[in-house]
């Protein structure tokens, strides 16, 4: 196939056109949609997913996934709640929930890589762990009425409809894409994911880097645990479920190869848009979240399926006849 046309049939061009088409056809389809109000409200309802989506594409190219992350997140926030109640002052449960979240993932890691046991099925079990400890934490209550002057750090940026937190996201996405293409870290990235034990054999250090993946993944959760919370303005042991498959959904749709070794950030921010605008849009519309969680999961699907498509189809006609 012509290598022009072979550029155009990378899957996150694909997405990224498609996240032109969806947004555009937005504004045309409901008046509301293009205004500043919804368009800073839907970027804020992206926040924490696309704050998790960072860490989650590292690990993902590496080969490995954590499930466990809106699980931290809801442990996260039933701690915030708990502690705030209980009288500890703001800036001491900020710094002791971020230490839990990196305990989190610092199991998570150590399981993986002195166990040797799959990240998926190590995640699933901690899924249910920390989202079991989040309800021992908080019980069914919910905490609110936190302090205005961090509950205003969840607000937009002055003068634009860009929250504080989607702000922050930026910033972070352009030093994680940086460390991703741009430094021998992200290329042993790549290397581990296409084959871990070549990697090995090749000096990187597969085992460190993949428990510091598991540990910044902890990390990211929960302080998306403690925006969730301030957002919402409400701490509950249930806050983020489901979220994980969010996530998920964002990176695959964005392109990163779910058996590692292949992808780009870019794709995975268009991704997390493209999941906000279509979520956002099927809100406008009275959508039932019933609806909704049915698009997450037909996007997963596609996300999965189409990407090995394209490749196929880049491939010789005798090379597809063989396979």
């Amino acid at each position: 196939m012509p290598g022009n046309l072979g550029r155009f049939l990378r899957w996150d061009v694909v997405v990224t056109a498609l996240l032109v088409v969806v947004f555009f056809g937005g504004l045309g389809a409901d008046p509301n949609f293009g205004n500043a109000d919804n368009l800073a409200f839907a970027l804020g309802d992206l926040g924490e997913i696309a704050l998790i989506a960072l860490p989650m594409t590292l690990l993902v190219v590496c080969g490995q996934v954590d499930l466990s992350v809106a699980s931290v997140l809801g442990l996260a926030s039933a701690l915030t709640g708990y502690l705030w109640d209980a009288g500890v002052p703001f800036e001491t449960i900020i710094p002791l929930v971020l230490v839990v979240g990196v305990v989190c993932g610092l199991v998570n890691g150590l399981l993986v890589t002195r166990l040797g046991l799959p990240s998926l099925a190590v995640t699933i079990g901690t899924l249910t762990l920390y989202r079991g400890l989040a309800y021992v934490v908080l019980g069914t209550e919910a905490v609110s009425e936190f302090p205005p002057q961090y509950t205003a750090l969840t607000g937009n940026v002055p003068g634009l409809p860009v929250p504080y937190q989607v702000a922050l996201f930026a910033v972070l996405a352009v030093a994680t894409a940086l460390l991703l293409h741009a430094t021998g870290f992200g290329r042993s990235l790549f290397a581990i994911g296409s084959s871990e034990d070549t990697a090995f054999f090749a000096g990187i250090g597969v085992k460190r880097i993949k428990l510091l993946l598991f540990t910044v993944s902890g990390l990211v959760a929960a302080f998306a645990g403690i925006v969730f919370t301030l957002r919402y303005g409400s701490a509950r042991a249930d806050n983020g479920a489901g979220l994980e498959l969010t996530v998920i959904a964002a990176v695959l749709l964005g392109g990163v190869d779910f058996d590692g070794g292949k992808g780009t950030l870019g794709g995975v921010i268009a991704g997390v848009l493209l999941i906000g605008v279509l979520r956002n849009l099927l809100m406008l519309n009275d959508v039932t979240t019933e609806i909704q969680a049915i698009v997450t999961g037909l996007l997963l699907i596609i996300s999965v399926l189409t990407p090995r498509l394209i490749t196929l189809a880049r491939r010789p006609p005798v090379e597809r006849f063989l396979q």
